[in-house]
């Protein structure tokens, strides 16, 4: 039984989806796979919110999996101490992100995306209290 265990969480880690950092990529991911996007805008080092969001939903195994099958998810983080600077490239392209969908700098700002970029949904702040009620939402994003 301890094997199965084991195995399965060995498994589950495999399919932990990866957090682009260029819309564009995404874009392109989406449109092959046939899936939605996610955008997070994130103050990974000084937003509260944001890292509650971080730990209490986008690091929990449902989350992983429900994304892991039917997302491609985008950061754009700002972080602000000097040792989480991130790449001049990064911050032009998380900025031009900023300008496009993120104009009143909320944070933490998710978005549900298509394919081509246009929003679905949004949601400011922290989107639900359980990774399932937040799975339930991009599930039904009409509502």
């Amino acid at each position: 039984m301890k094997f199965i265990f084991i195995l399965l969480t060995s498994f589950l880690s495999l399919v932990s989806p990866v957090w682009l950092t260029n819309l564009e990529q995404a874009k392109t991911e989406a449109k092959a796979k046939q899936k939605l996007i996610l955008l997070n805008f994130s103050g990974s080092d000084w937003c509260v919110p944001c890292i509650k969001l971080e730990r209490g939903i986008f690091e929990t195994e449902e989350f992983k999996n429900y994304a892991a099958d039917k997302l491609v998810l985008v950061k754009a983080d700002f972080p602000r101490l000097k040792k989480n600077q991130l790449a001049k490239e990064q911050q032009a392209l998380n900025d031009a992100l900023k300008k496009k969908y993120n104009q009143i700098g909320a944070f933490p700002l998710t978005l549900l995306l298509d394919a081509n970029g246009n929003v679905l949904k949004q949601w400011d702040g922290i989107p639900a209290s359980t990774p399932n009620d937040f799975i339930s939402k991009l599930s039904n994003p009409a509502k």
